[in-house]
């Protein structure tokens, strides 16, 4: 069985049908708002002789930090090596998780 689900957009200011969001910002706050074309043109309108005159700002610095890489610092020795190295010394070592305390100091004290 399929299920459709459809979404409809309402006016803001006056309840009718929407027919797309408008973004804008004012003193540093962003907000979005549902309109009819209509509605929207005069919004744009009113606004018009402020945008005109006022200044362009970037977005720089105004949202968050841009994610940053994961990079392995760690100085404890590959996972995998230690398994491999485990298993070549007959030593009970799981496939995945965790590696035990114990192999990891034997492993440390055959190095």
């Amino acid at each position: 069985m399929a299920q459709r689900v459809v979404v409809t957009l309402s006016d803001d200011i006056d309840g009718g049908e929407a027919e797309e969001t408008v973004t804008f910002s004012l003193d540093g706050k962003s907000y979005e708002i549902d309109l009819n074309p209509a509605n929207a043109e005069k919004l744009r309108t009113a606004l018009a002789p402020y945008v005109s005159a006022g200044r362009k700002q970037t977005n720089t610095g105004k949202r968050g930090k841009a994610p940053v890489a994961y990079h392995h610092t760690s100085l404890a020795p590959d996972p995998a090596a230690v398994r491999a190295w485990a298993r070549s010394h007959r030593m009970e070592v799981p496939a995945r998780g965790r590696i035990p305390k114990k192999v990891y100091e034997a492993f440390h004290a055959a190095s």
